[in-house]
């Protein structure tokens, strides 16, 4: 009598992980709690040091794990994760986000029904019930990084033109077509990363997801967001831990971003401006940050 191997799952869910042992473990249980849908859990752990992969081999035997011998960054660890992973979707999950029961499948259903989507995000909720603003984000052209860094988003957040970087124009509560989500919280179908390639690992933290969702649309996918989904991220678990770190990582990969898919269409003379801008922008920042010992100062 012979038996049929075991149908790989639809989703893999993977979770790079640093030092964040009790958000780890409720991220997982908010997954594993999804009511609609099986998912394959992965965790990549980045050389935590505070038992983070025991406490999950205890709690939740049926993930896959895989440790680091150091920290290689989140791109990086991602990949390890994606590699191992066997679903035809592949959700990119932040320890720090907590899924709603019904969200995996709402995002897996939405990837079902438009095979000209490479991937999708949920409305992204803060704990306190505002709006995650990186949930759904256009990419940061010169014009567009200006009018943010020069805090013009902010003063017009609902402007076509000074607040779209956040999208600002869009109805939040409506689904919509976006340039990228947020790897806080994205669902990417395997045959369009496979055709683009993995994260790039020039980026060791931010800009990343940016980075894949350019790489999407230049392949000729669609990137969506979708409200009907939920997720709540707590946000900075782990680069809080590290500010400066958390502030040079991001603004080099500003750079890194604006080097890689614009500076060759720009004069030497604007390319010098943007990165005179970009880290005049890292040494306030640090500075500040560094002045007035707050680890919450935000890139």
């Amino acid at each position: 009598m012979s038996t049929e191997p075991p149908k790989p799952p639809l989703v893999s869910a993977i979770i790079v992980s640093y030092n964040v042992k009790d958000y780890l473990l409720e991220s997982l249980r908010a997954l594993y709690s999804s009511t609609d849908i099986p998912v394959e859990a992965i965790v990549v752990d980045n050389a935590s040091r505070d038992g983070s992969l025991e406490a999950v081999r205890e709690e939740f035997p049926q993930a896959k794990l895989h440790r680091m011998k150091k920290n290689v960054g989140f791109g990086r660890a991602n990949n390890v994760g994606l590699e191992m992973a066997e679903g035809r979707f592949a959700l990119l999950l932040n320890p720090d986000v907590m899924v709603a029961p019904d969200c995996v499948g709402k995002l897996a259903d939405f990837l079902l029904v438009r095979p000209d989507v490479g991937g999708v995000g949920p409305r992204l909720l803060r704990p306190d019930g505002t709006q995650d603003l990186a949930a759904r984000r256009a990419f940061p052209t010169p014009a567009i990084a200006f009018y943010r860094v020069s805090g013009l988003s902010r003063v017009f957040p609902k402007s076509a033109r000074f607040g779209r970087y956040n999208m600002g124009h869009q109805p939040v509560n409506k689904p919509h077509e976006i340039d990228a989500g947020t790897a806080a919280c994205l669902m990417v179908r395997r045959a369009a990363i496979e055709q683009v390639g993995f994260f790039d690992p020039a980026y060791f933290m931010y800009g990343e997801d940016l980075d894949l969702c350019f790489r999407l649309k230049q392949g000729g996918w669609k990137i969506f967001y979708l409200p009907t989904a939920e997720a709540i991220h707590v946000k900075g678990a782990s680069s809080r831990q590290e500010t400066n770190r958390m502030l040079y990582e991001f603004h080099s990969a500003m750079w890194t971003f604006h080097h890689k898919h614009f500076a060759d269409d720009m004069p030497a003379f604007g390319n010098g401006l943007v990165w005179a801008a970009i880290w005049s922008r890292w040494a306030v920042l640090t500075g500040w940050a560094n002045l007035t010992k707050n680890p919450n100062v935000s890139p």
